[in-house]
């Protein structure tokens, strides 16, 4: 785990090596002030000796000016270090969530993935911090600290040995408690990101049945979830600062009682016992030791807190995607032929019963074909593994007359255009995502697209036209619009294949007619995928593939399967009432 976030630190390496170097002479800075006090009352004020004192005086304030100018370049170069860190974690994060497929993507839940890439960031961003600062810092003043008092007076210095044990057992025993409390939390604000997108996502569905009230009690519910468990864990890491104020408070009245009987002792005589100068000088040593102990365990605190997130961001920096290239992959798809082998798949891989069972087609380059079926018949998982967004478990899935799995994924993926059931639109101009099927498009290409698709009209009523403003998730254009967009989108990259998954439910029937004359008179090479819920959407396709409960129930023309197939004549029948069509 430290390896993975380790290697996200990249340009920043100066400044994380910096921050602890400036962090030491700071330290030994701060060690020193003491002694120059020490001195300045036992040989300065203690003899009147005035120009012993000015000179020790300045002395202290040159030593305080480069103390104060290294600590400043510490905290400088520690935030740039622990910025830079955060900033390459989400980087590298999502670059390699690009990569996942979408078996990898089922894994982790959008809303958890989103909790890591800024909570848990922003948890390990602090912890890093503290621990090229902090963490530093007072290990290095506490080794110090001790040599120097052990100089002065190593009796008394074993005070401070003494008090180390007792700290340590007292953190081991809150980290042990805390740590599974903070892995709990940060799965329950997966789960409270959840709620909020899917609120805002479907927040006209909430409108629309009044439920603001539920969505408010579940909220509540998941937000008191995580204050229970945040209280739990700050209750047991309340128990650091009792247990420190004691062990300082503890070893400076014990320091400043035996120290005192010594200076009386000694008659204040630095040559025979402790002098006050010292005595103030071990004082200081000691609130600096225990300072450090603190600081310590604060460090320590943050890194419970931080753990569960490093672990989290870790599972994605650490996830390779189950689609790779093969070694000498095919970089050229030769046509728009499909063909399925023997496919069985499931998106759980073990599973009882698969999602697609033994599934054999042949599909020829620049057929239009139909795929009809109930829902859950698997029509969408058909058409996802021709892109390869999914592999199969056996068989073998063919295009171009060869395997998917022996393609480039980009170069496959170039060539299969897909118009999901669940269109999304992105915020930006309609140029803008339209260009997401040609980057290089020009706005010749870009009208073209959207004529064939029975975009065109509704866009040039738009005030703008081509350069309006589509709000986040296509909000401010309607579902057949939408629908439309999407289509154009596709037909932009000049695919060889091109899958509609129920992409024109929303369109009114005439222009449903309209597209599907418009893809066979102007896309005739193209090999046309049709999922659709409407029958009238498919029945002039070349060929119609009835789907049911993940097998292959019939294949034939529109005709063909109205005398043979019962299950697509009774969808005919049940939508034209009888056998007579109305477009």
């Amino acid at each position: 785990m430290i390896k993975k976030l380790a290697a996200s630190i990249g340009q920043y390496k100066k400044e994380s090596i910096l921050t602890p170097v400036y962090v030491t002479f700071e330290v030994i800075i701060e060690i020193v002030i003491p002694i120059l006090m020490a001195y300045l009352i036992d040989y300065g004020i203690d003899k009147n000796n005035l120009s012993y004192v000015l000179m020790m005086g300045l002395a202290l304030l040159i030593a305080a000016v480069i103390q104060l100018t290294f600590g400043a370049l510490a905290g400088r170069s520690a935030a740039i270090a622990s910025s830079g860190l955060a900033r390459n974690l989400r980087r590298d994060m999502y670059y390699n969530v690009q990569n996942f497929s979408f078996s990898n993507i089922d894994k982790f839940s959008t809303a958890s993935i989103i909790t890591r890439l800024t909570t848990d960031v922003t948890n390990v961003q602090n912890a890093y911090q503290m621990i090229i600062r902090m963490a530093i810092r007072s290990p290095v003043m506490l080794v110090f600290c001790l040599i120097v008092s052990f100089h002065i007076d190593a009796q008394l210095s074993l005070i401070f040995l003494a008090s180390i044990p007792v700290l340590g057992l007292g953190l081991w025993l809150i980290m042990s408690r805390v740590h599974p409390i903070f892995q709990k939390v940060f799965q329950t604000y997966d789960r409270l990101n959840n709620v909020v997108q899917e609120n805002l996502s479907a927040i006209r569905v909430v409108k629309s049945f009044n439920r603001e009230s539920f969505e408010e009690t579940k909220f509540g519910k998941i937000s008191t979830a995580i204050f229970q468990d945040f209280s739990k864990a700050e209750k047991r890491i309340a128990y650091n600062m009792p247990l420190m104020q004691f062990c300082l408070y503890a070893c400076l009245l014990l320091v400043s009682w035996l120290g005192a009987e010594q200076i009386v002792a000694s008659n204040n005589n630095p040559a025979i016992g402790l002098s006050t100068g010292e005595l103030m000088s071990l004082i200081t040593y000691a609130m600096q030791i225990l300072m450090s102990l603190m600081m310590l365990s604060m460090v320590f605190i943050m890194i419970i807190i931080s753990r569960a997130s490093a672990e989290r961001i870790s599972e994605i920096l650490g996830e390779e995607s189950d689609m790779k290239n093969p070694e000498s992959p095919l970089f050229t798809v030769k046509d728009g032929s499909i063909s399925f082998e023997n496919v069985i798949f499931s998106y759980a891989h073990k599973t009882e019963k698969p999602v697609l069972d033994n599934i054999t087609v042949s599909i020829a380059s620049g057929e239009t074909v139909g795929i009809v079926g109930g829902t859950g018949s698997a029509k969408s998982s058909f058409v996802q593994l021709i892109p390869r967004l999914y592999d199969a478990e056996s068989g073998r899935v063919m295009v171009g007359g060869a395997d998917v799995r022996d393609y480039d994924i980009e170069s496959l993926r170039n060539q299969v255009a897909m118009v999901l059931q669940r269109n999304v639109l992105f915020s930006g101009t309609i140029k803008e995502n339209l260009r997401w099927g040609d980057e290089n498009a020009s706005d010749e290409d870009l009208v073209q697209a959207c004529q064939l698709a029975q975009a065109d009209g509704f866009i040039q009523k738009f005030p703008d036209q081509y350069d309006t403003y589509i709000e986040q998730g296509g909000s401010n254009v309607s579902g057949g619009q939408k629908q439309r967009l999407c289509i154009a989108r596709a037909l932009l990259k000049k695919p060889k294949i091109l899958i509609l998954d129920d992409s024109t439910s929303a369109v009114d029937t005439k222009t449903d007619a309209l597209l599907r004359r418009a893809f066979r008179e102007e896309i005739p090479d193209t090999t046309k995928i049709i999922i659709a819920q409407r029958v009238a959407s498919v029945m002039e396709a070349d060929k119609i593939i009835v789907l049911d409960d993940g097998k292959i129930n019939a294949v034939g023309t529109h005709d063909e399967l109205l005398g043979n197939c019962p299950i697509y004549k009774e969808v005919y029948e049940s939508q034209n009432k009888g056998g007579h069509l109305h477009e």
